[in-house]
């Protein structure tokens, strides 16, 4: 189980997101919904102007939320940017988490990657845009597979030694890698990873082949994105009659571009709408809220380009999904454990396995 603390700031009521959760086998207390900001900047063409920045980022701190995702790569740097600007006075309030692993620098081979050059150079630039000494949670951004697992732990170890990072995550990493790492983490007195940050929706449930179970042994938190399948479970796609793309409008276009109108997105979706009829909630925060309940996970990031957007998804905070409606949900979009797990739960191998007995 998750442990859940109850903090009261001050003599400021009670707010949306004050129940806290501890990261991972850290002390650090955290949101169930964490703020991403890969929309902070307009520079990839299609993010937020500052002073919405700002507005969403003032929102959601004084909605309790304390946990505040970014990554040196989002908007070019922008982002941190804008963060380091937006946390001036409240700094110390904040868990704040940042990446690094993606290039800065196209065309030179050492400005991506995990090793031990690039952690170094990225880790200092963003210590700069962010204008803090410290960052809460470094994560890797992605695994590179061309970088020795011990070379990574260690100069992550030595990042956090120097005291310019507490702990460390991974994000986008298969489960044997992070079992490694954190085993020679354990067995050499160096930092392990305390979470990992993978994509986690009603239509990608991938992560719980390996990952999740990885996670609960190892007492990694679950922080999980993309929990809206990059805006398909907001409702905001709808089938029409004739079941043809003619009259979709852009966004649904945009979905179909992405392989993302298949009947079984739309048979989940058409469950998540059934249950926001049952609650009276959108379907958005439906969606989110079944993340929350889930096993496993410890925040959920959100991602908004509009104020309207943060608040609405914020409110997922306040609802709570009933065990028939979470069933309701997992069986529309229950995917196939597949092998070894099928095989080894399968009669003609338990029988075998425990000599024809049951084990609870």
């Amino acid at each position: 189980m998750i442990a859940a603390v109850r903090i009261q700031t001050g003599n400021r009521p009670v707010a949306t997101l004050d129940r806290y959760r501890l990261l991972g086998k850290s002390g650090l207390r955290v949101s169930p919904l964490s703020l991403g900001t890969m929309t902070f900047g307009t520079e990839w063409g299609w993010g937020t102007e500052k002073d919405e920045c700002r507005r969403i980022f003032d929102a959601y701190v004084e909605a309790g939320g304390n946990f505040v995702d970014t990554a040196n790569f989002y908007t070019n740097g922008t982002s941190e940017t804008l963060l380091g600007e937006f946390l001036a006075g409240r700094r110390d309030s904040i868990v704040l988490a940042t990446k690094y692993a993606l290039t800065m620098r196209p065309g030179d081979p050492n400005s991506g990657g995990t090793h031990r050059k690039n952690l170094v150079q990225s880790l200092e630039a963003s210590l700069k845009r962010l204008r803090t000494e410290c960052v809460d949670v470094l994560w890797i951004h992605a695994w590179d597979d061309t970088v020795q697992v011990d070379e990574v732990m260690r100069a992550l170890d030595d990042v956090v030694r120097a005291g310019k990072v507490l702990h460390v995550g991974v994000s986008n990493a298969p489960a044997w890698i992070v079992a490694r790492g954190n085993t020679l983490a354990e067995l050499r007195g160096w930092s392990p990873f305390i979470g990992m940050q993978v994509q986690y929706s009603l239509l990608e449930r991938s992560i719980e082949r390996e990952i999740l179970p990885m996670c609960h042994d190892f007492g990694l938190a679950g922080v999980m994105w993309s929990p809206l399948a990059g805006g398909f479970l907001t409702g905001k796609y709808a089938r029409t009659a004739a079941g043809s793309t003619d009259d979709l409008d852009q966004s649904l276009r945009a979905a179909t571009n992405k392989g993302r109108i298949k009947d079984r997105n739309l048979a989940i979706l058409s469950a998540v709408e059934a249950v926001a009829a049952e609650t009276g909630q959108p379907a958005s925060r439906v969606s989110i809220r079944w993340v929350m309940q889930k096993a496993g996970t410890t925040s959920v990031v959100l991602g908004a380009r509009t104020l309207p957007q943060l608040q609405d998804n914020l409110a997922a905070a306040t609802l709570e999904l009933s065990s028939a409606q979470m069933e309701k949900l997992d069986e529309a979009s229950r995917i196939e454990a597949g092998y070894p797990h099928d095989y080894l739960k399968s009669n003609s191998v338990t029988r075998f396995l425990y000599g024809g007995t049951r084990i609870e």
